[in-house]
C-alpha cells in the first residue's frame, strides 16, 4: 500500500464519506472521512502515463484503506479528464455515485473543507476563483470567476454571478505558451488589428503574425476564456515582457516581479474601476512598452491594481446582495502576492472577513479536497431526500 502524503484535519466532520480523484494538473487524490481528508501523494499532470498509474494505485490503496463503505467518487466536470473517466470506472464498478464537481466551485469548497468560516446563519460565501482553466457547465472555459458558495453542508449549492470577460486565445492551448498570442487577440477586440503584424512580426515573423491575424479574422480555432490567467499574459505580451513561456506562470509571474517593486516604491499608487471588461486596459499598456523598463514596470502595477479594484468591486457588491459577509479567494493566480494583498486589503477595508487556502493550497494540488466536500454534501442531501413514489400501472 501506497504511504498517505498526509492527512488534514477538518474542522467538522463531512456528512459522507467520499473519495475524489482530483484535476489534470499537478493531480492528488483525497479520501475524506470523519473530520479526516486523507491526501494520495502529488502524482503530477495527467497527461504522463506514469502519472495515470500513480493515480490509479492511489485511488486502490485510499479505497482499501477506508474506514467504512465509500458512499461516492468525485471528479472533474471535464469529460476527458483521465481523473474523470478513472472515478466514474470505479464507481461503476462498485455501483456508487459519480459526481462531477465544477473546478471552481471545487476551489472555493476545498477552503470551506478545511476552514469553515464562521458566517451569519444559512449565508453562503463569496467565491473568487482565478486560474489558468476551468471547464464551465456551459461547455466554455472558465478562470475568471465571482461565485455563491453555500457554507457548511449546504457547499454543494452554488451560483456564478460574475466573471472576467472572455478573451479570444488564438491557437487554444498553444495561447497560453505564447503571451503575444494574446495581446494580439486584444488589439483585434479593439478593432485595431491592423497592427498585429507591425507589432509582432519583429518577436516572431511575419508569417506567423500575418497567420494570426487570419485566424483572428476568421475566427478559426479561437476559443474564448474568462480565464484569469489568460489576461495576465495578455498583459505581459501587450508590456513586452513576455513573448514565449518556457514554464508554467513564466509570464504572469514577471509581470508580478515588476509591479511589487514598483509598488515598494509607490506606495500611495491606486486604480479605481469595477469593470471586468481588460480588453480596454490591456490596450493601453502597448503604448508603454516603448517608454522604457519604469514605464513597463508601471503598466505592470496598473493592471495589478486595477484587476484587483474591479474584483474587489464586484465581490463588495455580491456580498451586499445575498447577505453574506465572508470571502473566498482561491485558484492558482491568487499566488500572486501583489494581487492577493490588494484584493485582501480592500475587501477587509470594506468589513468583510477574507479566507485563503491553508494545507490544499491555491493551485490544482489541492483541488481534490473541495472535490470532496462538495460531493459529501450533495450525498448527504440525497440521503435526506424522500424518495419519489412508485408508479402505479393500474388503471
Amino acid at each position: 500500500m501506497n504511504p498517505l502524503a498526509h492527512t488534514t484535519q477538518l474542522p467538522r466532520a463531512a456528512p459522507a464519506r467520499v473519495l475524489a480523484c482530483g484535476a489534470f494538473l499537478k493531480n492528488r487524490a483525497c479520501l475524506m472521512e470523519g473530520s479526516q481528508a486523507h491526501w494520495s501523494v502529488l502524482h503530477g499532470d495527467l497527461d504522463n502515463p506514469t502519472h495515470r498509474e500513480a493515480l490509479q494505485a492511489s485511488v486502490s490503496d485510499l479505497l482499501a484503506r477506508a474506514s467504512g463503505p465509500v458512499q461516492a467518487l468525485a471528479h472533474d466536470m471535464h469529460p476527458d479528464f483521465y481523473s474523470t473517466r478513472l472515478a466514474q470506472a470505479v464507481a461503476a464498478e462498485r455501483g456508487l455515485p459519480a459526481i462531477g464537481v465544477q473546478h471552481h466551485h471545487a476551489h472555493i469548497g476545498g477552503v470551506l473543507a478545511e476552514q469553515a468560516p464562521p458566517v451569519p446563519a444559512s449565508a453562503p460565501v463569496i467565491g473568487l476563483a482565478l486560474d489558468g482553466m476551468g471547464l464551465g457547465p456551459d461547455g466554455r472555459a472558465w478562470g475568471g470567476e465571482v461565485l455563491r458558495v453555500g457554507s457548511g453542508y449546504a457547499a454543494h449549492h452554488w451560483q456564478r454571478l460574475d466573471h472576467l470577460a472572455p478573451l479570444t486565445q488564438p491557437g487554444a492551448d498553444a495561447a497560453a505558451r505564447e503571451p503575444w498570442r494574446l495581446a494580439a487577440a486584444v488589439l483585434f477586440a479593439l478593432r485595431r488589428g491592423a497592427e498585429i503584424e507591425a507589432r509582432f512580426a519583429p518577436q516572431v515573423g511575419m508569417p506567423a503574425a500575418a497567420l494570426l491575424h487570419r485566424m483572428l479574422q476568421q475566427d478559426l480555432n479561437c476559443p474564448r476564456s474568462s480565464s484569469a490567467g489568460r489576461w495576465f499574459d495578455a498583459a505581459a505580451g501587450a508590456l513586452g515582457i513576455s513573448v514565449r513561456q518556457s514554464g508554467e506562470a513564466e509570464a504572469a509571474i514577471a509581470l508580478e516581479a515588476l509591479a511589487r517593486d514598483w509598488l515598494a516604491e509607490h506606495p500611495s499608487f491606486a486604480v479605481e474601476t469595477t469593470s471586468l471588461d481588460l480588453h480596454g486596459l490591456v490596450g493601453e499598456l502597448f503604448a508603454l512598452a516603448p517608454q522604457g523598463p519604469a514605464a513597463v514596470a508601471r503598466g505592470a502595477a496598473w493592471f495589478h491594481c486595477a484587476l484587483a479594484s474591479a474584483l474587489a468591486q464586484r465581490a463588495i457588491a455580491a456580498a451586499g446582495a445575498h447577505a453574506s459577509r465572508c470571502v473566498v479567494l482561491a485558484g492558482g493566480c491568487f499566488a500572486n502576492g501583489v494581487l492577493r494583498h490588494r484584493l485582501s486589503t480592500t475587501l477587509q477595508q470594506a468589513g468583510l472577513s477574507v479566507r485563503l487556502p491553508q494545507d490544499a493550497g491555491f493551485g490544482d494540488a489541492g483541488l481534490a479536497l473541495g472535490q470532496a466536500w462538495v460531493a459529501a454534501c450533495t450525498v448527504a442531501e440525497q440521503a435526506h431526500q424522500p424518495a419519489a413514489p412508485e408508479l402505479s400501472l393500474a388503471h
